[in-house]
């Protein structure tokens, strides 16, 4: 039995409070103005923890009830994620202006995941619960990557940015709190990474297919999985064996990034947002 099977259901006005708290504090850790700005850290993670709970109520009863299917719920885990790993990061590297950002985004993930449920559905096979465990996860770490990337092609801006007097001009606060060639390798662990668990999940997918009866699909989803696969691949490549590097490195990531998001995420948005099914 998983954790989240195990999880009481919460009534629709337990699960209104828990998404309202989840928004409330995501707002107050991305707007940190006023008395409330010392609160910022503690409120980013008192949102992550209740964003927590709403994500393994989705995912409840997954082998029998079914877990929720669909682009608010993939985008919710996701920035969770991401929000999980600056908190962990933040112990050593504090980045407030960062902690803004995933603010606003955990709480737009909170409230999509509320409006857009998806639909609850069980398994297709007994992989189909790691499967969609392991799409999920290469997001999460995708999404991490691209957070780092930003913020490295922020800092190398800084850098080759316009000088007064023979000096970069930065502003005041402005200067990253995480070395430039660390960033930069931890940016390529998390691709790394990410490249791993999404190369074991369209193996999963392939042996799932290959066990059942439908068997192997050419459908949209595949299609931009193994884009998205065949981009992060000449990435690793090409940082390998022709030392890629800057934005050259950075922009093959958001391609593959976004080829990515096509492949479930997107592709469920039109489906249940444009042509009204879920």
């Amino acid at each position: 039995m998983s954790l989240a099977s195990a999880l009481p259901v919460p009534t629709s006005g337990g699960l209104a409070v828990l998404v309202a708290g989840a928004v409330l504090l995501y707002v107050v850790a991305a707007v940190p103005v006023g008395p409330v700005k010392r609160m910022s850290a503690a409120a980013l993670v008192g949102g992550w923890s209740l964003h927590l709970l709403l994500v393994l109520v989705a995912m409840a009863h997954f082998g029998q009830a079914g877990g929720r299917w669909g682009f608010g719920p993939v985008l919710s885990m996701t920035v969770w994620l991401v929000i999980a790993v600056h908190t962990i990061e933040s112990r050593l590297f504090p980045l407030p202006q960062v902690r803004v950002f995933l603010g606003g985004a955990g709480a737009l993930a909170v409230l999509l995941a509320a409006w857009f449920p998806g639909e609850a559905r069980p398994a297709q096979s007994a992989l189909g619960p790691l499967h969609f465990a392991l799409g999920v996860g290469s997001y999460g770490l995708f999404g991490a990557a691209v957070l780092h990337a930003v913020l490295l092609d922020r800092a190398e801006r800084r850098l080759r940015g316009p000088r007064r007097h023979g000096a970069a001009v930065t502003a005041p606060g402005d200067a990253p709190a995480m070395p430039l060639l660390q960033l930069e390798r931890l940016t390529f662990r998390f691709v790394e990474a990410g490249f791993l668990v999404l190369t074991a999940t369209l193996a999963l997918g392939v042996i799932s297919t290959s066990a059942g009866a439908a068997g192997w699909q050419w459908d949209h989803k595949t299609v931009f999985s193994l884009l998205a696969w065949a981009v992060f691949a000449a990435l690793l490549v090409g940082r390998r064996m022709r030392g890629w590097r800057g934005r050259q490195a950075t922009r093959w990531l958001y391609a593959g990034a976004l080829l990515l998001l096509f492949a479930y995420a997107g592709s469920r948005f039109v489906w249940e947002v444009f042509l009204t099914r879920s």
